[in-house]
């Protein structure tokens, strides 16, 4: 959940760098990370960010690496998190972290600790879209590439949220933004209606045309029936797996609290004079026939326990190993017609967001 839940979302402005500035050999980059690390270290926090943010602005993909561009935006948000630029630092922190693979464990740290500090002074939300290659706006301007869901940083006040989309209606909410809350937005595009206007002799062709072309793309892209088994093993595997282990759960504790008894049983017995061999004789007491008893409903719980774990990794394994079953048999499908999950944790809570069809 984790691995998903740091891949799955992205900040808003932090991937509209400006190519302007790239130079292909590095160089540039590096002039400015050497500028902001002596900044830095002097406590000179405005000139290191003015340099951090000219280093992350010119990051090129064919000559800095993936570890290098983490660490560039994750120091540039600590520079902001000082200068008190909260959403900024929240958003390059956030972009650093999606990448937490390719950071040291001291990195993950820091830049994990100051997200944490930075977020209690916006309101994080998030916001699913349809369709997902909708263009989105905040305040007016756009947050980047389309997606279907995004985690968007906003400073506390009134602030407009809008997507478009071609053959779409347009679709806009106002979000009252409060510090250190998570509100959750849908904006939903209907599809615009077809005016009946210009249908005359000289459009009618031009126009069906295209009705025809547009109606061959819906008939290519709609799943084939077969196609929606995977989900539905998904959901049933997830359902399993979660019975399971939950069963599992129970039946362990409960031979654990069986077990505890006869222990304190025991001890008891022991300070009263019983011998280890007691029951084992042939006059054995009459209390032995309870402590047999209880010795095979504490082997009993723990057996089904241990069956019950077992199943449920059968389970988890086999709701794994649909997806890649899906891609292989179905090929890639498009992330539309997929059941998508978006894990959401914070120092409050943790779940996850389900969108898609089955």
């Amino acid at each position: 959940m984790v691995g998903v839940v740091t891949g799955s979302t992205c900040p808003v402005r932090a991937e509209d760098r400006s190519p302007s500035t790239v130079r292909s050999d590095g160089s540039s980059v590096k002039d400015h990370l050497r500028r902001a690390r002596r900044a830095r270290a002097s406590g000179k926090w405005t000139e290191a960010h003015a340099a951090y943010k000219a280093a992350f602005e010119a990051i090129d993909s064919t000559s800095v690496t993936e570890r290098e561009s983490a660490e560039i935006a994750g120091e540039l948000g600590l520079c902001e998190l000082k200068l008190r630029k909260f959403r900024d630092a929240a958003e390059h922190l956030a972009w650093s972290l999606e990448r937490h693979k390719a950071l040291s464990p001291q990195q993950q740290k820091g830049f994990t600790d100051g997200l944490a500090t930075a977020v209690p002074f916006l309101a994080t939300l998030y916001l699913s879209v349809d369709p997902p290659d909708a263009e989105v706006f905040v305040d007016g301007k756009p947050i980047g590439l389309p997606r279907r869901t995004y985690r968007l940083f906003f400073e506390p006040g009134k602030h407009m949220v809008r997507a478009r989309a071609p053959g779409r209606e347009e679709g806009s909410q106002t979000l009252d933004a409060q510090a250190a809350t998570e509100p959750i937005m849908t904006i939903q595009l209907p599809r615009s209606a077809v005016s009946s206007r210009g249908d005359g002799e000289a459009g009618g062709p031009a126009k069906k045309a295209a009705t025809d072309a547009q109606a061959a793309r819906t008939s290519a892209q709609a799943p084939a029936p077969s196609a929606t088994w995977p989900g539905t093993v998904r959901i049933g595997g997830v359902v399993l797996t979660t019975a399971t282990a939950a069963a599992g759960a129970v039946f362990l504790l409960r031979a654990h609290v069986v077990h505890t008894n006869l222990g304190e049983a025991n001890s008891v017995r022991r300070d009263q004079g019983w011998r280890s061999d007691a029951c084992r004789q042939a006059s054995a007491p009459g209390a032995c026939a309870d402590i047999h008893a209880q010795v095979k409903e504490r082997d009993l719980f723990a057996t089904l326990g241990k069956v019950s774990l077992a199943a449920s990794t059968v389970f988890g394994i086999a709701t794994a190993a649909s997806f890649l079953t899906e891609v292989a048999i179905f090929g890639d499908a498009r992330p539309a017609e997929r059941l998508r999950i978006v894990p959401i944790a914070t120092s409050e809570r943790a779940g996850v967001i389900l969108e898609g069809a089955w």
